[in-house]
């Protein structure tokens, strides 16, 4: 079946990225500079698609969350002198969020900002991780604590790479993608509601549609507010439980997020802001795909998790809440109600 190309743009002051969602990963050489071009990537992208890498530099990272920290992006900064790569050169990340985040904050510092651009390889990055500029290493047990905004210059989503990745992998992504249908796009929970069979077997096209309506969203947000000082801040919905059993479970991102949502949305009924049918079909969501583990995180842990978040100002913390399938919300509220909130739903389940 064909695959219908569609390019989404985000503008913001002074960049412009081009996200390419249905485009052949391969293409990536007609869109990089003649010269003084690095690759980053990690073992398991470059055994699957190595030998089809433009002929430049290689550099390989460890996969999974361990190679987000500075000892890696100090070794790949050394790594781009010795390749005598200057302040015209150019980084190319290849593959998902891990290596994109590293891969956009290298390049965000290093002689204080050169090129870069992304192929997108796994689910998470095509719908989340490599869209808007974010980008950050981890520091102990605080997820994501150091990094900035660096816009990609293109990203590539080829749903055919999707084929690849490992289910829990895969899976992963759907998480952050039912995120997105969630706080902004009814009819693309609907779709994924309908559509068990099909993404379970990734077909492409489905694929291909999914990431651009999720692209297309999170586009409209970060073009409005790139920093996340105000409407970015609905794309953290279940982020602050989820990065807190991310860290301390040591389970994967989206399933990790998918729990976090799980006690948003339910922390949003008892808030009056959804109906009981809302908070039921979201939950129901999440649970046909499997993506809810239990996760018991005990008082002191969850305290000084959600402690560190970053979205805490003082004691309060930017909480975002759900409105209902396709709406959400931004409350500050305490930081002991979050805690509070998150300890009566252990207890009760």
């Amino acid at each position: 079946m064909f695959t219908q190309l569609e390019k989404i743009i985000i503008n913001t002051p002074g960049t412009r990225s081009e996200i390419l969602v249905g485009q052949s990963w391969e293409t990536v050489k007609e869109l990089l500079p003649e010269s003084g071009v690095v690759i980053v990537t990690d073992e398991n992208v470059r055994r699957l698609y190595g030998d089809k890498f433009p002929k430049v530099p290689l550099l390989t990272v460890s996969p999974g969350e361990g190679s987000k920290k500075l000892e890696v992006i100090e070794h790949l900064a050394e790594k781009l002198l010795e390749a005598g790569i200057d302040r015209e050169g150019f980084v190319l990340a290849v593959g998902g969020g891990v290596v994109c985040d590293v891969t956009g904050f290298l390049a965000s510092i290093y002689m204080r900002g050169i090129r870069c651009g992304y192929v997108s390889s796994s689910l998470l990055s095509q719908v989340d991780a490599s869209t808007g500029g974010k980008n950050g290493v981890n520091l102990g047990g605080t997820k994501n604590i150091l990094g900035n905004i660096k816009q990609p210059e293109f990203v590539i989503c080829d749903p055919a790479m999707l084929l690849t990745l490992p289910e829990q992998e895969y899976l992963s992504g759907l998480a952050e993608l039912i995120k997105t249908a969630i706080i902004g796009d009814k009819e693309l929970f609907d779709l994924i509601d309908r559509s068990y069979r099909e993404i379970l077997d990734r077909d492409r096209h489905l694929l291909t549609v999914l990431v651009a309506k999720s692209v297309n969203f999170k586009a409209s947000v970060v073009s409005e507010d790139e920093r996340e000082t105000g409407l970015r801040r609905i794309l953290n919905f279940g982020h602050t439980y989820g990065h807190a059993i991310e860290m301390q479970k040591s389970v994967k991102h989206g399933f990790a997020v998918a729990s976090g949502m799980e006690l948003a949305t339910d922390f949003s009924f008892r808030k009056g802001f959804i109906s009981l049918d809302e908070k039921g079909r979201i939950i129901n969501l999440m649970n046909k795909f499997g993506l809810l583990e239990p996760h018991n995180i005990p008082d002191d842990q969850v305290e000084q998790l959600i402690l560190h978040d970053k979205k805490k100002t003082g004691s309060d913390i930017n909480f975002v809440f759900t409105e209902g399938i396709g709406k959400a919300t931004v409350n500050k509220i305490t930081v002991s109600e979050v805690i509070d909130f998150y300890k009566k739903f252990r207890d009760k389940n």
